[in-house]
């Protein structure tokens, strides 16, 4: 049994097909997602989305904002950002957790803190899939 997988962002579809199990970077925290798995809608927070399916190795891409819809036959990510984690570039990931670290040492505003955090937040996500995926030789 498999569910029917959609990964969609700002920049047009990046997957749709079958797969066996999903795991996501949820609000909450981490969620796997099986076939026949309970309907949820949640947000998103940076990190990895990782596909399986039988036989062929995992898909694996990087999602920051957006929507977690879930049904039993079904899995759609609404993602703001989504890139495949074979494509992220650790030189300027390091670069945009430094330039989100000097704006949150230079906020001034409230809502200036709370978006340079944001953006910090979703940097030291992404190197932190970087590492991982490095240290499991993925790379």
């Amino acid at each position: 049994m498999s569910l029917h997988v959609d990964v969609v962002s700002a920049e047009g579809e990046m997957f749709a097909d079958k797969a066996d199990m999903v795991f996501v970077a949820a609000e909450m925290g981490d969620v796997g997602i099986a076939p026949r798995h309970a309907p949820l809608l949640t947000r998103i927070r940076p990190g990895a989305l990782r596909i399986q399916r039988e036989g062929q190795p995992e898909e694996t891409f990087f999602v920051s904002g957006g929507m977690l819809e879930v049904q039993p036959h079904l899995v759609t990510v609404l993602a703001d950002t989504a890139e495949r984690a074979a494509e992220l570039d650790q030189a300027e990931a390091e670069k945009a957790r430094q330039r989100a670290r000097d704006a949150v040492s230079q906020a001034e505003e409230k809502v200036d803190l709370q978006q340079a955090q944001e953006e910090l937040a979703e940097a030291e996500a992404r190197l932190s899939l970087i590492e991982r995926l490095h240290a499991k030789g993925n790379r």
